[in-house]
């Protein structure tokens, strides 16, 4: 198990991870630094833990937002692939239609008639 330290607004700390997890950490604090700096100079003098939590709800609200607008497409997925189901139901049931009218209109082979090309 490797061990990272890394900076929140300028403090260190000391995380453990899964070996080769360092750059996946990295990544995930540098987001919630970029909060807690964002939160900082409006927050006054908070301690710690208040930045943190506030970074944290800055963060929570940004994944809700991102499902809710997943969840949006996600139905609109499902929509959209009903409509093409309908869609390719109407074309297989227009080119029936058509084959039946070409059937119609052939010559009848038993009658003698024949086919000028």
């Amino acid at each position: 198990m490797g061990r990272v330290t890394l900076e929140v607004n300028g403090k260190p700390y000391v995380i453990g991870c899964e070996d080769g997890g360092e750059a996946h950490l990295e990544a995930l604090v540098a987001r919630i630094d970029s909060k807690v700096r964002q939160v900082a100079p409006e927050a006054g003098a908070p301690g710690d833990t208040r930045l943190m939590l506030m970074a944290a709800l800055m963060i929570a609200d940004d994944l809700l937002n991102v499902e809710q607008r997943v969840a949006a497409v996600e139905a609109q997925s499902t929509d959209l692939k009903k409509a093409l189901g309908d869609l390719e139901f109407r074309v297989v049931a227009a080119l029936d239609a058509a084959a039946d009218r070409l059937e119609q209109m052939a010559p009848d082979p038993e009658a003698g008639q024949l086919l000028l090309l």
